[in-house]
């Protein structure tokens, strides 16, 4: 019979545990997405991606509180940084850049561990435009 209680308690734990996984990740965000225009003449395509730290930390930072206080970045990510790399920002079009938090999923843990406070974030940017001449 403890047995059985135990592996209930468990099973439990382990389905909490996977609910907070999912509920304190993400997948991805796109920061910025132009209309597609017709593309002129002699534009060039420019593209990349990139891993970047998207960790964040609690606004309050007192353990157990944490998981229910708003997080802000510790680092945040600017598209403007990453289409900067293709050339002069008025000369761009059909601009997009997503930010893919794909990797935040596993890293959750790390929220959990620190009870709240930090959350690890490996995300990868990609961004994209077509550059006039």
């Amino acid at each position: 019979m403890k047995n059985i209680m135990l592996r209930a308690k468990v099973s439990r734990l382990l389905l909490l545990l996977g609910i907070a996984i999912v509920v304190l990740s993400g997948c991805s965000q796109t920061l910025v997405k132009d209309d597609t225009r017709m593309d002129e003449a002699g534009t060039i395509h420019c593209s990349g991606s990139e891993g970047a730290d998207d960790s964040s930390i609690a606004v309050i930072p007192i353990p157990v509180l944490a998981f229910f206080m708003p997080h802000a970045d510790l680092n945040e990510i600017n598209a403007d940084d990453y289409l900067s790399r293709c050339g002069d920002s008025d000369k761009l079009i059909n601009r997009k850049v997503i930010v893919g938090r794909g990797a935040c999923f596993p890293t959750a843990l790390t929220r959990i561990i620190s009870l709240g406070i930090w959350q690890w974030c490996p995300a990868s940017v990609s961004w994209e435009a077509d550059v006039r001449p």
